[in-house]
């Protein structure tokens, strides 16, 4: 079952602490009431907004590396694939789990919202992936959802590098799938997060 789960737990892991770290940096400034003192600076939205989530992109990727190198080392994994190709699968995963804390911050003002807005994103995106169960045996209708879930392709991508060897020429409509859902979701909440200083 650790071929099976392992490649899975690369996913939850970069899901659950990128989107958390997001939201829960941004809404801890505006509890502080360090947000508003930021604003009057010279500072640019761009900047801002840059500056507060390029940090989680540099930890999104050394948590994969952690959990790649434990998979190896440790559990013996079979890694067939491109790792350069992981790496671009994972940055693009990245821009939709920043983009969703961003879209998080804006709505939440404690801390406490947004701990309970990542948990009620986090639990249906992960029992909808393919982690837990597999998608196939879900009823019709939940398996349409699925495909409404960036986790889902991040998945099967992560699993077919790992075991599979699979390359760009198979994993190209999921990569896209990625990269839309990655850059439609960056691009609202980066839209609405300005908007939201202003």
């Amino acid at each position: 079952s650790r071929n099976y789960f392992i490649p899975g737990v690369i996913v939850n892991i970069i899901m659950l602490v990128t989107l958390s770290l997001t939201t829960m940096a941004i809404v801890r400034e505006k509890e502080l009431g360090t947000m508003e003192q930021l604003m009057v600076t010279p500072i640019r939205p761009a900047e801002l907004i840059l500056g507060k989530t390029l940090p989680f992109v540099v930890i999104g990727f050394w948590d994969m590396l952690l959990v790649l190198g434990a998979s190896l080392l440790i559990f013996h994994m079979p890694f067939v694939g491109s790792f350069w190709l992981l790496c671009l699968a994972s940055l693009l995963f990245i821009l939709t789990t920043l983009g969703a804390g961003l879209l998080i911050s804006t709505i939440s003002h404690t801390q406490q919202q947004a701990n309970l807005a990542t948990f009620l994103l986090f639990q249906p995106f992960q029992m909808l992936s393919g982690f837990t169960f597999p998608i196939r045996s879900m009823p019709q209708v939940v398996q349409w959802f699925t495909f409404f879930n960036p986790m889902r392709y991040f998945l099967e991508i992560v699993r077919g590098i790992f075991l599979k060897g699979s390359g760009f020429d198979t994993l190209w409509p999921e990569l896209l799938a990625l990269g839309v859902f990655g850059v439609t979701i960056l691009w609202i909440s980066v839209l609405r997060f300005h908007k939201h200083l202003e």
